[in-house]
């Protein structure tokens, strides 16, 4: 494909652009070069003047606001109707969301009112010669899916969140983008669901490949350093997960173990507690954002890959922070 249209959608939670909207614009703008493509954002609340700079930080050309579209934001049919509608006005081809709770929620939404082709957690985009070829993790990220769009349809992507990056490329030269607000026609008809509520996910049951942040044990905690850190993680609200050795004496169920042989991760903080290192281990953890490794061995593998290192015993360094965690908590156990 040569020429056509792009669009990102982004959310501005709070009317800010934050991480997942940097990344979405980072790689939308590579996506842009490789498909040959004319790019802009569209959103469904009108951005301020300095979020309308950070727009302007990673090239983006233009910004269309939908009007009224903040109030759609509880109505994910709706919203995504209007966007569909909007990228049909626009000409746009490819249409490129985050595959988080919205854009996942969204992308279908559109692809169907677009009779569009529909991939997504979409890892890596290039040209081929039959066409564009799209690449994604399966089988758990043991595997490569790969599909090939021929540009015949309009197309609805979706990016993993751990897959953004905030990095700004080299060539791109910051501008200042062209807002404007989109009207959409009067939907006299079409009734949908609405959001009257969200409840946050829990902690210690949601699955750690979707966790923000992981307290994970390894084989340098005994039986009560283990049940400290449990604890610890409950007070302070994260995730907790396990190496395979301490899945192996039965100490957490197997949705808990992280590493190449259980789930692989991509928190923005992830801990690691007595953890050796493992090229195993390592391998489930390297795309997190913020690795700390606190172990007793100096010389643990696992310093190499973590961004900070303490060399510290356990059973000193886990009482000293639950009781702080207990303090904050008002004392509770």
């Amino acid at each position: 494909m040569d020429g056509g249209k792009l669009l990102l959608f982004i959310e501005l939670p709070g009317g800010e652009l934050d991480e997942i909207g940097r990344g979405i614009l980072s790689w939308g703008a590579r996506l842009a070069g490789v498909l040959g493509a004319d790019w802009g954002a569209v959103t469904a609340v009108v951005p301020e003047g300095g979020q309308l700079a950070a727009f302007g930080a990673f090239g983006t050309p233009a910004v269309t606001a939908i009007a009224g579209g903040e109030r759609l934001l509880d109505a994910p049919a709706l919203l995504g109707k209007a966007v569909a509608d909007l990228a049909a006005e626009r000409g746009a081809t490819v249409l490129l969301l985050p595959h988080n709770d919205l854009g996942s929620t969204l992308a279908p939404v559109i692809a169907a009112a677009l009779d569009a082709a529909l991939l997504t957690e979409v890892a890596a985009v290039r040209r081929g010669e039959d066409g564009v070829r799209l690449s994604r993790p399966a089988l758990g990220g043991r595997l490569a899916e790969t599909k090939v769009w021929d540009g015949k349809r309009p197309l609805v992507l979706t990016v993993p969140t751990r897959a953004l990056s905030q990095v700004l490329l080299p060539t791109v030269r910051a501008i200042t983008p062209v807002l404007a607000t989109w009207q959409q026609p009067p939907l006299s008809t079409l009734r949908a669901a609405r959001i009257i509520g969200r409840i946050p996910p829990d902690p210690e049951t949601v699955d750690l490949t979707e966790a923000e942040v992981i307290f994970s044990a390894g084989k340098g905690c005994d039986p009560a350093t283990f049940e400290q850190l449990k604890e610890l993680g409950r007070l302070l609200n994260v995730s907790f997960g396990v190496t395979r050795p301490v899945f192996d004496q039965g100490w957490a169920e197997f949705e808990r173990m992280i590493g190449q042989t259980g789930r692989t991760v991509a928190p923005r903080l992830y801990l690691a507690l007595g953890i050796s290192g493992s090229m195993h281990h390592v391998g489930g953890i390297q795309d997190s954002r913020r690795i700390v490794a606190i172990n007793n061995d100096p010389n643990a593998p696992i310093f190499t890959t973590a961004d900070e290192g303490f060399v510290a015993d356990l059973g000193t360094i886990v009482p000293l922070l639950l009781a702080k965690a207990r303090s904050g908590a008002g004392g509770a156990r």
